[in-house]
């Protein structure tokens, strides 16, 4: 195959299977060995799998081993506005004549068999990593954990798991213990694994597992407690207490994510002026994100503008709690979300703070809920709502009404990356 971009390459890659998910690892373990088996030689591993938070727990542990001076590699899933972002390679992106050739040589060395996209990507990004020196590689799992393309590190230095909730239930089971039971299939015989908040449902799973694999296990609120002390984040466990500032990322819900990264580098080493790094300079866009500039800041100069790409119950409950803990303003979403979503368990929460939805179908998105559907859970879900052509209409109908709103972009990492194309 002639190296034509990696756009052309990814593209092609979409049709070596009829299904965009497809949950074994059969096919990851045939080519990955046609490939050398690329994930033996990668530097030490932290893979994190979880419902909610891995992108966040994943950018707290990267910036706290890169201010000790560390290279990290990190691996995560979906990107927003192009696939580079999802393959940083002793702490860049990968660049755009290195993700080629590693895309070309994956799809030469499949030999047309069949694979989805995600696993042939992730083989690429793994071959990459192991080609790449570095301290340290961060994987997130994609969906799931057990049968998630990730799930090729036989000893990972630790694994971590984030709270659990219902999502995915097509593919993961539609009960908590069923889809805890997925989540807990990277916990690997003798590795440790930290364990962010859980149901006791979630966590009776994950103990049974970690128990049964011989794996140690330091849990919340067993073996690490972290919470907000007045304008301070106290974080303790059996090492002593660290004092830091609240986490860069906003919401209340970071903590819990920062308790777990902090959790991970203690766990390896790291010392205070790390973990203190790993909460005060994260970086992780589409997470609460204040937008700066850009077309919809320049037709509401005066709007407090968000974007937020959570999509299931539990991210409406965490954006729902940090929407009612800001200063009064008048607020309005801008919602988009896919056809595969609980729509109304999403948007409950987030009912008592908002003055007005406008539902928008997501550009390009095949699988994108069409927007009447939207506006229609949310009148459900107790909210005024309209719909609107597209976003930038929605603001501009928004300004009309309320100058100084706030705006909450939201429902769907697609429709973040949508807007990040042109914004920040």
């Amino acid at each position: 195959m002639v190296n034509t971009g990696s756009d052309v390459i990814l593209e092609r890659m979409m049709a070596l299977h009829p299904k965009v998910i497809d949950l074994t690892l059969n096919r990851v373990w045939r080519l990955l060995a046609a490939l050398d088996n690329p994930q033996n030689d990668l530097p030490p591993v932290v893979h994190i799998a979880g419902t909610n938070g891995k992108g966040s727990t994943q950018a707290m542990i990267r910036a706290g081993l890169e201010a000790a001076g560390k290279h990290v590699h990190a691996y995560t899933s979906p990107h927003l506005a192009r696939f580079h972002e999802r393959i940083r390679l002793a702490g860049d992106l990968i660049a755009e004549d290195h993700l080629s050739m590693v895309l070309d040589e994956c799809y030469s060395k499949n030999g047309g068999e069949n694979i989805t996209y995600f696993e042939i990507t992730t083989c690429a990004a793994l071959l990459a990593m192991a080609r790449t020196p570095a301290d340290y590689t961060l994987l997130e799992v994609g969906l799931g954990g057990r049968l998630d393309a990730t799930n090729v590190i036989d000893s990972p230095a630790v694994s971590i798991i984030t709270p659990i909730s219902i999502d995915h239930e097509a593919f993961l089971g539609n009960t908590l213990t069923k889809i805890a039971g997925e989540k807990a299939g990277i916990i690997k015989r003798g590795c440790p694994v930290i364990v962010g908040p859980q149901t006791d449902e979630a966590m009776d799973v994950i103990e049974a597992t970690a128990a049964r694999l011989g794996a140690p296990m330091f849990a919340y609120g067993q073996h690490w407690h972290i919470a907000r002390e007045r304008d301070r984040l106290v974080y303790q466990d059996e090492a002593g207490l660290l004092d830091m500032p609240l986490p860069n990322l906003p919401g209340a819900h970071q903590y819990q994510n920062a308790g777990a990264a902090i959790a991970a580098l203690r766990y390896l080493g790291f010392d205070a002026a790390s973990c203190e790094a790993a909460v005060s300079t994260a970086q992780w866009p589409a997470r609460m994100q204040r937008l700066k500039r850009g077309p919809v800041i320049d037709a509401a100069p005066d709007a407090e503008i968000w974007l937020d790409g959570g999509h299931n119950p539990a991210a409406g409950e965490a954006i729902g709690a940090h929407l009612a803990s800001l200063p009064k303003r008048p607020t309005y979403l801008i919602c988009g979300m896919l056809n595969t979503k609980d729509i109304g368990g999403y948007l409950r929460p987030m009912a008592e703070q908002a003055e007005h939805l406008f539902a928008v179908s997501i550009p390009g998105e095949t699988n994108t809920l069409p927007a009447q559907d939207t506006a229609n859970a949310a009148l459900t879900a107790g909210m005024a709502a309209s719909t609107a052509l597209s976003v930038q209409n929605a603001v501009e109908e928004i300004v009309r009404i309320t100058p100084r709103a706030r705006i909450l972009i939201c429902g769907s990492l697609y429709l973040a990356g949508n807007i990040l194309k042109t914004h920040e």
